[in-house]
């Protein structure tokens, strides 16, 4: 008696189902990740003062001062965006700076963009994470609301992909501290060349649409309206 080998029927329909269904888990990731809503905060009024605390891509570094992305901010809400990048600046270093930028001018919403350069001096996680902990407990201390900005994890092989993911530990400070989060914002700017004015700066563009996704958020946190 011959063998006869007889080809499963499974085997070639199995790619595309796997496929079918990889699509189905993606679209419900995607669903449920829309539904997600962020905390509500209270509506900041037109002429308000807001801090963007931050290093040098809050600076504007890579653009001229009226492309940062406060001075976009800005334009987009009305509100008085007061920048407080400073280049180079760590989360400590930030904190450092923080009372006397709240008690000069009082800000109703403090927007905190800090980490990039704790990441890159590789200094500790738990520290920083600490650190920017304090940052957002001190200004909501002094009344102010706050918004939290991810920062890129870096990554020398997500760079050269041009695909960028936020570091989580922001997405858990937000979760923790109930705060909204502007997530993927400079992920998603400095993955692209075209965005970029050197490899960790934005160009004029990339904060004009940073700032954007920005206003986005805000919106639906409810802190503009």
């Amino acid at each position: 008696m011959h063998n006869v080998r007889m080809q499963c029927p499974s085997s070639s329909l199995a790619a595309p189902r796997r496929r079918r269904v990889l699509a189905m888990v993606a679209a419900t990731v995607l669903i449920a990740a829309c539904g997600k809503k962020q905390p509500r905060g209270r509506p900041v009024p037109m002429g308000a003062t807001v801090l963007a605390l931050g290093d040098s891509i809050t600076f504007g570094t890579g653009a001229t001062p009226e492309t940062a992305y406060p001075a976009v901010l800005a334009r987009l809400t009305g509100w008085n965006v007061v920048n407080g990048g400073v280049p180079g600046d760590t989360s400590a270093q930030a904190l450092e700076r923080l009372p006397a930028l709240l008690q000069e001018h009082s800000p109703q919403l403090v927007i905190v963009s800090i980490g990039g350069n704790d990441f890159l001096r590789r200094q500790s996680q738990g520290e920083t994470r600490a650190t920017i902990q304090r940052i957002c407990q001190q200004a909501m201390a002094s009344g102010a609301q706050v918004l939290l900005v991810a920062v890129p994890q870096p990554s020398l092989v997500a760079a050269v992909a041009h695909s960028l993911s936020d570091h989580p530990m922001y997405a858990e400070l937000a979760t923790e501290l109930k705060l909204p989060l502007h997530a993927n914002g400079w992920s998603d700017v400095l993955a692209k060349p075209e965005l970029r004015s050197d490899a960790i700066h934005a160009n004029a563009q990339g904060y004009e649409l940073f700032a954007r996704g920005l206003v986005d958020t805000l919106k639906a946190a409810g802190i503009l309206v």
